[in-house]
């Protein structure tokens, strides 16, 4: 081989080696048994105020409490996908192993004021708004922890229709993990609360005083070990 081409040679082959080292490097970095984590979507607040007459409120507005002349209707939304690998052991017997999930979450507020309402009652109805933005805030780390412990789970299923087992399957687990989101986000005691506080509005405590007393308590309550009746 001239010498030329021998030099063009090594140099490719130690480009090689160089890069493979690299290569070789960077895997070494990577955490090992890394599992994957789930995709959650949080979806920006959906907030809209709405005047109504209360001789003819509307059909879409919910009923109001007892007591109640305005109103702030939060919902809570939540779906999840979970997909899956299956691997067929025989004709009534597979392994599916969960390989993906996205949890969707929404936050809709609408605030229903009567015409000629008083400015404290908006303020009172914005009050609630604040306590149902505070809980979205952690909602997407709440979906997280909640949808983690399935990701790479391995579910044993069986049936003559294997690929309808693992879809009702999936679709359970993805029920399961919205019935815990929901369960574990409520915001509602926290809402009954504040209501107890400001009495729905009617006396002159400042709104924001009672929605940082409000969540306040509800997490010292939270947070303090459940004693024995008994004892």
């Amino acid at each position: 081989m001239p010498s030329r081409g021998l030099i063009v040679f090594c140099a490719l082959l130690g480009a090689l080696i160089l890069g493979w080292l690299a290569w070789r490097g960077f895997s070494s970095r990577r955490p090992l048994g890394e599992a994957p984590v789930p995709a959650i979507d949080k979806q920006p607040v959906a907030f809209a105020s709405r005047t109504f007459d209360p001789d003819t409120p509307p059909a879409d507005m919910p009923p109001l409490a007892s007591g109640e002349s305005a109103e702030c209707d939060s919902h809570f939304l939540s779906s999840a996908s979970v997909r899956g690998e299956s691997r067929q052991t025989d004709t009534t017997h597979a392994t599916v192993t969960i390989t993906r999930i996205k949890v969707t979450l929404q936050l809709n507020i609408n605030i229903w004021v009567p015409t000629g309402v008083t400015q404290h009652v908006i303020e009172h109805e914005d009050g609630h708004r604040q306590i149902s933005e505070y809980y979205y805030q952690t909602a997407g780390k709440l979906a997280e922890r909640i949808a983690a412990p399935y990701m790479g789970k391995q579910v044993e299923i069986t049936g003559t229709d294997l690929g309808a087992e693992s879809n009702k399957m999936l679709q359970q687990i993805a029920t399961d993990i919205t019935d815990e989101y929901n369960k574990e986000l409520n915001p509602g005691p926290t809402q009954l609360l504040y209501d107890a506080i400001t009495d729905h509005g009617r006396n002159e405590v400042v709104v924001k005083d009672a929605v940082a007393h409000a969540l306040k308590n509800i997490t010292i309550e939270s947070t303090q070990p459940t004693t024995n009746p008994g004892n």
